[in-house]
């Protein structure tokens, strides 16, 4: 009975600790609405200038971008600066399980990240069932990153060793299925990506097709992303 309330209360701990380090930086608010803001801007300014171009051309281009980027960065970012600076350890000693710090720093990135996910909703001129849809493929996207991006984070030293390596990662991810848009030939290579998957299902969130093969690719993702986070969060 008390360890039920005490892990809420860590968990909240965690998540308040968040929200009070992004007030300090509030640069990093920015990213989470610059790639809806950049949708925006050329859905206007191209789009809806040209009648063999979807409307919702940019929108599935930015948000897939989005997903496979900004959680992320973003979660490999806060755990390498708090490894970096000890707080990790801090918490561990405080005997904070590996979920509850997960769920208390990965609530508040993915409460951030439903923001821009509205706006590209909004921005796509989506609307009741296919509005919905097309959030939750991109939900699922973003819990997806939020867990590879926290595995690179607990796996790095420092924030500086995360930085290079999430970039890379999160720039093949996210910007290998735009390429595959215009070239067929890379996506016998993307479509073996979380983040292609997402594509597929923002690209046609009416229909929302869940195939057998995109289950498989996004389910072993999370858990192999899950599994690696908790070795090395154990590890320390």
């Amino acid at each position: 009975m008390i360890d039920s309330i005490v892990k809420p209360k860590k968990i909240s701990a965690v998540f308040k600790k968040q929200i009070k380090d992004t007030f300090k930086n509030k640069m990093t608010l920015i990213q989470f609405v610059m790639f809806p803001l950049l949708a925006l801007i050329f859905t206007e300014a191209i789009a809806k200038g040209q009648q063999d171009l979807p409307n919702t051309f940019f929108v599935t281009m930015f948000s897939s971008i989005y997903v496979g980027m900004v959680p992320m960065v973003n979660m490999a970012a806060i755990i390498s600066e708090e490894k970096e600076q000890n707080t990790l350890k801090a918490l561990m000693l405080a005997n904070v399980k590996p979920y509850q710090y997960l769920t208390g720093t990965g609530t508040y990135v993915f409460m951030l990240c439903i923001i821009g996910a509205v706006m590209f909703g909004l921005i796509g001129g989506y609307g009741g069932m296919v509005f919905m849809k097309f959030i939750a493929a991109m939900l699922c996207g973003i819990v997806l990153s939020l867990l590879l991006g926290s595995a690179v984070g607990m796996l790095s030293k420092n924030q500086m060793s995360a930085t290079a390596i999430v970039i890379p990662v999160s720039m093949i991810l996210a910007f290998l299925p735009m390429i595959a848009t215009f070239n067929s030939s890379f996506e016998s290579v993307s479509r073996f990506l979380y983040t292609q998957q997402i594509k597929y299902l923002l690209s046609n969130p009416k229909e929302m097709i869940m195939t057998l093969e995109r289950f498989l690719i996004m389910g072993g993702n999370l858990l192999i992303f899950l599994g690696v986070f908790i070795f090395a969060y154990r590890k320390g």
